[in-house]
């Protein structure tokens, strides 16, 4: 339970449950839709299934120290990192996400390359430990905990700060004044209650909310 609006907390989430507990608690029409979603999704592609999420890493290392870690998510966030901040010598591809949904269809390549993934992680020559990822695909609601599970399992958790960058239309955004009269663009921040630094912007107001991958 959040003790202050624009708390992130962690929910209660049914994406872990094992296949037999799911299956028990599903209707017939839930198992009906199901299987037509897997028939559209598990296509093979030489032995990899499609559904299926695949990070690559360019580095050895089986656990990766990572002490701040900046996730941009969606084009415009994508775009942003790659204008004002990638846009120096100073940081190098370690990995690439793989997946194939309905909207996204990345190479089936096992290299790790820019051209092949639209999913890469950067880091930081200076200071290894600083971690960037730009994901600029779209990741189905079924494929996000997959998502978080095999990114943030090769990483160390301790001591690990995570800043997610996103945008949403501002059309979407929840005010008692007109959008019309609002600068655009703005910027809104949510916070665990483990972030003891100051925030660099006003805090998300009542009733917004954050969706998708950058809520997962």
């Amino acid at each position: 339970m959040a003790t202050f609006f624009g708390e992130v907390v962690v929910a209660p989430s049914r994406a872990g449950l094992d296949e037999e507990e799911e299956a028990r608690e599903e209707t017939p029409e839930d198992r009906e839709i199901r299987r037509e979603i897997e028939k559209k999704r598990y296509r093979q592609r030489g032995e990899i299934r499609e559904r299926e999420i695949q990070v690559l890493w360019s580095c050895a290392e089986e656990s990766l120290v990572c002490s701040r870690f900046i996730v941009a998510i969606g084009r415009n966030a994508a775009a942003f990192l790659s204008s004002f901040i990638l846009d120096s010598v100073c940081w190098e591809v370690i990995g690439v996400v793989k997946l194939w949904n309905e909207w996204c269809r990345t190479s089936s390549s096992t290299n790790v390359l820019p051209t092949d993934s639209f999913c890469l992680f950067y880091r930081l020559i200076s200071d290894p430990t600083v971690l960037l990822c730009q994901c600029s695909c779209y990741v189905a609601e079924d494929q996000q905990f997959q998502w978080l599970e095999k990114v943030f399992g090769s990483m160390q958790k301790k001591g690990l700060q995570v800043t997610i960058l996103s945008t949403c239309p501002v059309a979407d955004y929840k005010t008692q004044e007109s959008t019309l009269t609002l600068v655009s663009p703005f910027l809104k921040a949510l916070k665990t209650k483990e972030f003891q630094e100051q925030v660099c912007c006003p805090l998300l107001e009542q009733p917004n909310i954050v969706r998708d991958l950058p809520a997962a």
